[in-house]
């Protein structure tokens, strides 16, 4: 039988256990953003964290890089951003510690990295991002 106290343990430990089992499940791209494209709070308690998101990669700005952009749909050019303004809430940059190996525009894959959010602009190629998985890995 429930009593008052263990009913309020188990809601803590709900509400502490939302952020791990977001740990372990796909993220959509969607999920990261609330409808006035603020960082949702689901994105907000993930920040720091491994975590996994499917999508495309775009084609590379350049050649020999350590960067990608994932997208929700096949994109057959880079969508390159001038500002965070221009940010939709479709894609993710996505940082690696080996040049990427290109993949078709057209191939899902499964990207892990640790999830940071804030503006942040690529020294090298210019690109602006809002989200970014650092430390990425894909398959």
């Amino acid at each position: 039988m429930l009593n008052r106290r263990a009913l309020s343990l188990f809601s803590i430990f709900t509400v502490m256990a939302s952020p791990l089992r977001a740990l372990e499940e796909v993220i959509k791209l969607r999920d990261l953003y609330k409808k006035n494209l603020t960082f949702s709070d689901l994105a907000l308690n993930l920040e720091g964290h491994r975590i996994t998101v499917n999508g495309f990669m775009a084609p590379p700005l350049k050649v020999d890089t350590n960067f990608f952009v994932l997208t929700k749909m096949p994109m057959s050019v880079c969508p390159f951003c001038e500002t965070e303004a221009d940010w939709p809430d479709d894609i993710l940059a996505v940082h690696t510690k080996r040049i990427v190996k290109v993949l078709p525009f057209n191939l899902k894959i499964e990207v892990q990295g640790v999830l940071e959010l804030g503006t942040e602009k690529d020294a090298e190629t210019g690109f602006v991002s809002r989200v970014r998985l650092i430390d990425a890995t894909y398959n």
